[in-house]
């Protein structure tokens, strides 16, 4: 089944709700460092995939335009979450409020973070759609599996390589930085991988009670925010 319409669905509405509130979460808690037997990870890790996973569900069942506008809807929440917050730290605090220097630490961003965080969210989630958006059409709507592992590997190579470039390079060694970007990226493709029941799961639910789109002919500009 194919639906042309731009009607908004409420299931629709709850998966962008939930990849949002996924989004920025983890844009919150990006800053601190876990190690993992010796494996040091960012504590996003543990929730941002499924931001992923979330976005590979609507190119799926709801098509690439109606993802595209959930990337947009996240970028803007992130975006004004982040000047929010900069702008508050900054605001002058009483003097016998003890907890300024702890408060800046975790939600003072630095414009670098900011940028880091939405140019690797854009070029990472785009792909990620574009790309199973396209392997559906090739492959007739069959083995799922591939498009959502297919399009993770490059999403999250793009997502992983701008944002640990433009937040941490030249903050550490060349063997500590590339070591964290590895580790980073592989765990990103393990959860996606091990994920793979749920999604199936998940998108054959979904499919049964709203069909599903085929974009064939449409336009991938990121940019064109049209609902056919």
């Amino acid at each position: 089944m194919q639906s042309n319409s731009a009607h908004i669905s409420v299931n629709y509405l709850i998966i962008t709700c939930l990849f949002i509130t996924c989004l920025l979460i983890t844009n919150i808690v990006a800053g601190r460092l876990v190690d993992l037997g010796g494996m040091v990870l960012t504590a996003d890790l543990f929730l941002f995939p499924v931001t992923y996973i979330f976005g590979d569900i609507l190119t799926e069942v709801y098509g690439f335009q109606r993802a595209r506008l959930t990337i947009w809807l996240g970028f803007a929440a992130n975006l004004f979450m982040a000047v929010f917050f900069m702008t508050v730290v900054r605001l002058p605090g009483p003097e016998f409020w003890e907890q300024e220097a702890a408060y800046r630490t975790v939600l003072g961003f630095t414009p670098r973070l900011v940028l880091a965080s939405l140019l690797a969210y854009f070029v990472g989630e785009f792909s990620n759609s574009v790309i199973l958006s396209r392997m559906k059409v090739i492959t007739g709507g069959r083995w799922l599996w591939t498009r959502t592992i297919g399009s993770t590997l490059v999403g999250q190579a793009l997502d992983t390589l701008v944002f640990m470039a433009v937040a941490f390079f030249g903050l550490y060694s060349a063997p500590i930085f590339m070591g964290m970007v590895a580790v980073q990226y592989g765990w990103k493709v393990l959860y996606e991988v091990l994920a793979t029941p749920l999604t199936y799961a998940l998108v054959g639910w979904l499919k049964k009670h709203e069909g599903e789109v085929f974009d064939s002919g449409i336009s991938y500009n990121p940019f064109a925010l049209t609902l056919k």
